[in-house]
């Protein structure tokens, strides 16, 4: 890896962190090339293999698809997962498995400068609000600015070190891993999506019925090999009959 594509995907990593203010904040950032299946995107197009970033990114994505991070809660960041474990990954010539492997620890390294973040932040707060009761207040608007640079600091030059040192050596453990190594992670990485795609059931299934409706979907696409297209048409019918039920048992129950 150069060191001019681990200064870009430091860049684009520190861009589409949590708490980056570029990009229109975390609309652009990290709710869009934040996301591992986008990073993947632009992570393939910065080495020079688009489908191999857009298939870890998406592997790492379904691990990750239920991922919600409300307030200051930080179960898990997949900044770091995608960033940095996508680019080690490929220039390591490793499959999807590998990528999975690296994302888990990543995510949890991500987490720790989330936390580091704002535990020095906080003395900046306490610092701007001494500096509004003297009166500065041009020195209290400009708070927010180190603050952004603490963020900064905490992303960009971990994502530039790591890959761009650590490539060379993540190359050298995949040459030494074992088959029987390689074959564990492949069935891991199958494993690890299901991981994630349930946790997002246990968010939106709320009524037992959900999981039949889930189950029938599957049994259509699995077994009798539909298409999405004839799928999508019979979820909006049964989508509408529900509606109306529970629209008609709403107007009986007030009529009450």
């Amino acid at each position: 890896m150069s060191i001019i594509q681990a200064l870009l995907l430091a860049l684009f990593g520190w861009m589409g962190s949590i708490y980056s203010p570029v990009l229109i904040g975390g609309l652009g950032g990290w709710y869009t090339i934040g996301r591992p299946l986008v990073s993947g995107f632009i992570i393939g197009a910065i080495l020079g293999d688009i489908p191999t970033g857009i298939i870890m990114g998406a592997a790492i994505q379904m691990l990750y698809i239920g991922l919600v991070t409300p307030g200051g809660t930080m179960p898990a960041d997949v900044n770091f997962a995608a960033w940095i474990g996508i680019p080690l990954a490929m220039v390591a010539g490793a499959g999807k498995e590998y990528a999975l492997a690296l994302a888990v620890p990543l995510s949890s390294l991500g987490v720790l400068a989330v936390y580091g973040l704002c535990a020095i932040n906080l003395f900046f707060v306490h610092r701007q609000d001494a500096l509004i009761e003297a009166g500065d207040l041009k020195g209290a608007a400009m708070i927010p600015v180190v603050g952004q640079v603490t963020n900064f600091v905490l992303r960009f030059f971990p994502i530039f070190l790591i890959n761009y040192f650590g490539a060379d050596l993540i190359a050298q453990l995949v040459g030494m891993m074992p088959e029987q190594v390689t074959a564990i992670l492949q069935i891991f990485a199958n494993m690890l999506p299901l991981v994630g795609f349930m946790l997002l059931m246990r968010m939106i299934c709320k009524k037992d019925l959900d999981l039949i409706f889930f189950a029938i979907g599957f049994v259509l696409v699995s077994v009798l090999q539909l298409g999405m297209v004839p799928i999508v048409i019979l979820a909006l019918g049964v989508a509408y009959l529900e509606y109306k039920g529970n629209a008609a048992a709403q107007a009986v129950k007030d009529g009450e």
